[in-house]
């Protein structure tokens, strides 16, 4: 919470030194009302003392008694009126403080979560990075625009009433701070015991949020599947255990809130009882000197002022640690280390050629299983391939054996354990990763679209013409089934582009790649949602795109890779096989193999093949 303030605060010090100013002056005028009051009582209604107030000097205060009276009225209203202008101050101080520093602290956390690599969010649920994100850096507003300006209400008022008291009456002060020390061991002990509470509830929601996420994300799954009662069975469960998380942390706040209030409801009876005696028969017991009635009725308010405000200190504390258990999720994420960092001195990757090169590149997604003895699994083994300039380039072979991987690797969504990945001649480590990837057009299999229309998804992140939306939209065929839509370019996709079918989702995909015009392209498996003939029109529609760059094309179909000026065959990691079409299928290798199934020769393949195929099969479906 500290960092919260020093970090963030000191950005805007103008609203919060407005509303640190209004807090400190509110309660210290909140003290003149029961101050004049009793001194109202003691000089016209007792006449036990004259009419005089600190820091008032005696010449403007009226002789006679009517007059007095007044100007006792006229200094009660002047201090609500002012404390009621300083609440207005300190309430806008602390708004437009907790407001900007909460968009700060939002915007701050997106952008960190943008800079994790891809093994931070293969770990952990959209909804519950969702859930810090939004509930989360929601929660710090109560700290930011009511918890912090209260406290120093209350610090101030403490202050200044224990001074008053004790300036009026030093052993009946003593008396009214009675209460104090059982208050704060109240309090020490409600604090240990609500914190780990908070926290466990603060976890549960961002687990609810996440099953929510994924179950909304795959709705189509669930209703094909009929499970709509099972996914509903574990909404309820992740639920329940957010609400016992919730009421174990009310279940105590609920015992704590009145236990203060009746420790402060005995504190003042004890004043009343010891004013009361003292008033009517004299100083009772140990104490000494005379009480008046007017110093009584302010020792009587006094002691309301005084022990409200630490049992209202008990409920802050629960509050900051509900706010803290936000605040602990929300900086672990700022925290959490970068695993593709970026040198501040990196090279701007410009007038790319396009060779790439991989030297003895070895890489294991990271994983944390602990159970795992083993360690991480290799999914790389010393992979060595070059890609001239401007060449289209095949990577081929079985389901997992590193190909998507090896791309992942160019754009550093990861870096290697070991081995280099050059591109001109540089290692990609020592290039911006905003220049290295903006040098690079990814086309995944499994194509992202964004809620919006197909116009703002071909035209992500730029500033394009309509025509040059459409143009690209032609080179990926997809002008013509766009045009055919009730609103053509303003055809809205729906999340995650549900309304479009999958070959239409992976043609404005390519049309988003079209418009970026890398000098370095990666297909993987990009054709894999159309039918043959959709394909035979994007492989023309990318004939113009493809020439004079460099690319890469992942494919199972290997009819795609057909005219590749350099094939490369992948199997567990490693490259097994490399060469033209026509020099691989008369190797006979693992290559010719695939490409036998491909064209339906299953009688030409040998027994060791189908061996292989069962056992990967087998692998998959153990690791699944």
């Amino acid at each position: 919470m500290f960092r919260l303030l020093t970090v963030y605060g000191r950005r805007y010090p103008a609203p919060l030194l407005l509303a640190l100013g209004a807090n400190a002056l509110s309660p210290l005028l909140i003290l003149i009302p029961a101050y004049v009051l009793g001194t109202a009582i003691d000089a016209l209604f007792t006449e036990t003392r004259a009419f005089t107030l600190p820091f008032v000097p005696a010449s403007v205060v009226p002789t006679d008694p009517v007059g007095q009276l007044w100007f006792a009225v006229g200094v009660v209203v002047l201090a609500y009126t002012g404390n009621t202008l300083l609440s207005w101050a300190g309430s806008y101080g602390w708004t437009a403080f907790a407001e900007t520093v909460q968009h700060d602290v939002r915007t701050d956390t997106y952008d960190t979560l943008q800079r994790l690599g891809m093994e931070f969010f293969t770990e952990r649920q959209t909804g519950e990075l969702s859930s810090i994100v939004g509930s989360d850096v929601n929660q710090l507003n109560s700290f930011l625009n009511g918890w912090l300006g209260r406290t120093l209400s209350i610090v101030v008022q403490l202050l200044g009433t224990g001074v008053v008291m004790l300036t009026l009456n030093p052993q009946l002060a003593l008396v009214a701070l009675v209460p104090a020390p059982v208050l704060a061991v109240l309090s020490y002990a409600f604090v240990k015991r609500i914190r780990p509470k908070y926290g466990e509830a603060r976890a549960s929601f961002g687990r609810l949020s996440g099953r929510v996420e994924n179950n909304l994300s795959g709705i189509e799954v669930v209703k094909s599947f009929t499970t709509e009662q099972f996914e509903s069975d574990r909404i309820r469960d992740a639920s329940q255990t957010h609400v016992d998380a919730r009421f174990a942390a009310a279940a105590l706040n609920i015992r704590f809130g009145p236990s203060l209030s009746l420790v402060t409801g005995y504190g003042f009876a004890l004043v009343l009882l010891v004013g009361g005696l003292w008033v009517v028969g004299g100083p009772p017991w140990i104490f000494t000197g005379a009480l008046t009635v007017g110093t009584l009725v302010v020792f009587l308010d006094y002691t309301r002022q005084f022990t409200q405000p630490m049992a209202q200190a008990g409920m802050l504390l629960n509050n900051y640690e509900d706010v803290k258990a936000s605040a602990v999720r929300v900086f672990a994420l700022m925290d959490y280390p970068v695993a593709v960092p970026e040198d501040d001195d990196a090279l701007a990757l410009e007038n790319v050629r396009g060779r790439v090169e991989y030297d003895g590149v070895s890489f294991a997604y990271p994983t944390n299983d602990r159970d795992d003895d083993d360690g991480p699994q290799p999914v790389l083994h010393d992979v060595s391939l070059t890609a001239d300039a401007g060449a289209l380039v095949g990577l081929v072979g079985p389901t997992g054996s590193g190909k998507s991987t090896l791309m992942k690797l160019l754009l550093r969504l990861y870096d290697p354990d070991s081995g280099a990945i050059r591109v001109d001649g540089h290692d990609v480590r020592e290039y911006s990763l905003s220049s290295l990837r903006g040098a690079i057009g990814y086309v995944s299999q499994d194509p992202f679209l964004f809620s919006g229309t197909i116009r703002e998804n071909i035209a992500y992140g730029t500033d394009a013409t309509d025509a040059e939306v459409e143009a690209a939209a032609r080179a990926a065929a997809a002008h013509e089934f766009i045009s055919n839509l009730p609103d053509g370019y303003d055809t809205t996709v729906g999340q995650r582009g549900v309304k479009l079918s999958g070959g239409q989702r992976q043609r404005v995909a390519i049309a988003r790649v079209v418009l970026k015009d890398p000098p370095i392209l990666v297909l993987d498996e990009a054709t894999s949602h159309v039918d043959n003939e959709t394909e035979l029109l994007i492989q023309r529609a990318l004939a113009d795109l493809i020439e004079d760059r460099t690319t890469f094309v992942i494919a199972h179909r290997l009819s795609t890779v057909r005219s590749a000026d350099h094939v490369v065959v992948l199997d567990d990691g490693q490259v097994v096989e490399h060469g033209t079409h026509e020099q691989l299928l008369d190797d006979g290798g693992l290559y010719a193999n695939l490409w036998a199934v491909q064209v339906g020769d299953l009688q030409s393949l040998p027994e060791s093949f189908v061996e292989g195929v069962a056992r990967r099969d087998a692998e998959s479906r153990a690791d699944d």
